[in-house]
């Protein structure tokens, strides 16, 4: 895995590094002043105290509550086409461009896999990849808007528990994962923004009038991102009982309940979904 990473470190510093487009890109992802200076600081960094999570979190699971049950004023189809086409857009950008600049700040920012994959204890938060874990939090937030705009489109079903559970508690494991510095958190940046760039770009196609054929693979990346992570983890785990420790530990543990149970979850979803019982009434 070192020799693999050295390798791709090596190819983007010596060869993709010459392009101009590279360097731009380099540049307003990774060594932007904003960018390379971040640091997140409790009580004065946007979104960094535990009154702004629970205040955040509470709002958004008392609204969707309450907006469930009251009848709001209708939006005509067009409207919550038009409004649904441009959140999907909003959400595609910049997952994208989470996924572009963490792996870029990853390559260029880190000397080797073990830095990667397990932080030194009482490390800062401080730089491009804190920068985008950040971005990744407040990307978090807005994407309340997917429960709005569900229920705005009077489809209730469609508000289950697994949509509003894991929309809340994402935030919670976000702010965790950076209060401690989470060895893990990049890694999980960077495939959940890949995934989420499949998942939004087949919502914009939906909201423009376009059923794609491929809904279930949509579910099917979501399940392997939590294979994935748990595979990052275990790699963790290795490292922090073999050598001098991890950062963010406790994250780590909020993770592995938090992870497991959204994998059980999607998997009930896919069962009840896409079982062949289930296809084959579709067709009907």
């Amino acid at each position: 895995m070192e020799f693999l990473f050295q390798a791709i470190k090596h190819c983007v510093v010596n060869h993709l590094a010459k392009k101009p487009v590279f360097s731009t890109l380099e540049y307003w992802l990774v060594n932007n002043p904003h960018i390379l200076n971040f640091s997140w600081n409790q009580g004065q960094t946007l979104g960094a105290s535990p009154l702004f999570l629970t205040l955040t979190v509470f709002s958004y699971l008392s609204l969707t509550f309450i907006l469930s049950l009251v009848t709001l004023p209708s939006v005509g189809p067009r409207i919550l086409r038009f409004l649904t086409a441009i959140h999907n857009i909003i959400l595609l950008t910049l997952s994208f461009t989470m996924a572009v600049g963490c792996t870029l700040s990853i390559i260029l920012r880190s000397p080797n896999v073990d830095c990667i994959v397990c932080y030194p204890i009482n490390t800062p938060p401080r730089g491009p990849l804190f920068f985008w874990s950040h971005i990744f939090y407040l990307s978090k937030i807005f994407e309340f808007m997917d429960t709005l705009l569900i229920i705005l489109s009077n489809s209730i079903r469609r508000l289950t528990f697994l949509h509003v559970y894991h929309h809340a508690t994402v935030v919670v494991m976000c702010y965790i994962s950076l209060h401690t510095s989470q060895s893990l958190f990049p890694g999980v940046i960077v495939i959940n923004s890949s995934v989420h760039v499949i998942m939004y770009f087949y919502y914009l196609l939906c909201a423009l009038g376009i059923r794609p054929k491929w809904k279930r693979f949509v579910t099917d990346c979501q399940i392997l991102q939590f294979f994935s992570s748990f595979a990052i983890m275990a790699w963790i785990f290795y490292y922090h009982f073999t050598g001098m420790g991890c950062s963010g530990i406790w994250g780590w543990c909020f993770d592995a309940v938090f992870i497991t149970s959204l994998l059980v979850l999607f998997l009930d979803f896919r069962s009840k979904n896409y079982s062949n019982k289930n296809e084959a009434k579709k067709k009907i």
